[in-house]
């Protein structure tokens, strides 16, 4: 809707993939057992991921038709961007190995490009993560004065595997944070190091920038979202269990 060049054939793909994911979201979100979301019983977590994927495509997807259509609001979010990207842009920052990943003969205007739309994905999965941990603390996530479901909500975690359930959701929690972490600084690398072995990697298609970056962006947002929220369950999970050791021991006092 936003790209100024799309064929017919793109746009049909595009619907087929969007009926299918609102059919998914909908027997997931309509099921009483346990599915492949997580979290599905817990906003506003999926609603935080969704908004944040859904804002990273669309700024993307306007800073490409700046280059095509540059009006007054593509090209202040284009401007925007790129003061993002200057500052983020550092020495082995994140963006600048975004930057790298491009052959060494690439046009300036696509390098440019690529470090506006790194810089407006980054400062984005930022705020993702800002809101996240402010509304999760605001409203006492992930109980907030209701039941919380553990086998509803983590569908592929088995509290029966072995081991402590509490040390191993802690232990998975602090698994997403440290990916969240790597994850930026490890696809540029790992695409530079395939890419030598065989075609450079180019993002002129308008189509391929945007869904490349926003990945590069929202996959170690979403992992990191993924961590705190584990980890804020084995709190809760350990919290019960003092609170029902506390009664029992009293209850098991002398009168």
């Amino acid at each position: 809707m936003i790209l100024p060049s799309v064929n017919a054939d793109t746009g049909q793909v595009v619907t087929l993939v969007a009926l299918f994911a609102a059919a998914l979201t909908f027997f997931e979100y309509a099921s009483v057992y346990p599915g492949l979301v997580e979290f599905r019983d817990a906003p506003p977590f999926n609603r935080i991921r969704y908004g944040s994927l859904f804002v990273m495509v669309a700024l993307l997807s306007v800073v490409v038709l700046a280059r095509f259509e540059p009006s007054t609001f593509a090209q202040f979010v284009d401007v925007l961007g790129a003061a993002m990207a200057r500052v983020i842009d550092i020495p082995y920052s994140p963006v600048r190995l975004l930057v790298l990943m491009l052959p060494a003969d690439a046009p300036a205007a696509e390098v440019t490009l690529i470090r506006t739309a790194g810089g407006l994905a980054f400062m984005t999965a930022l705020v993702t993560l800002a809101c996240f941990v402010v509304m999760i603390r605001a409203l006492g996530w992930p109980m907030g004065g209701q039941s919380f479901n553990v086998w509803v909500n983590l569908p592929m975690f088995d509290p029966t595997a072995g081991g402590d359930v509490v040390e191993r959701l802690r232990r998975d929690a602090w698994f997403n944070i440290a990916m969240g972490v790597l994850l930026p600084f490890l696809v540029p690398a790992v695409i530079k190091a395939v890419s030598a072995g065989f075609a450079p990697v180019s993002l002129e298609a308008p189509q391929t920038l945007i869904w490349t970056v926003t990945a590069w962006a929202f996959l170690p947002t979403s992992l990191f979202m993924r961590g705190i929220a584990m980890g804020r369950v084995a709190d809760m999970i350990a919290q019960k269990r003092r609170a029902a050791a506390k009664a029992e021991g009293g209850a098991l006092q002398p009168v």
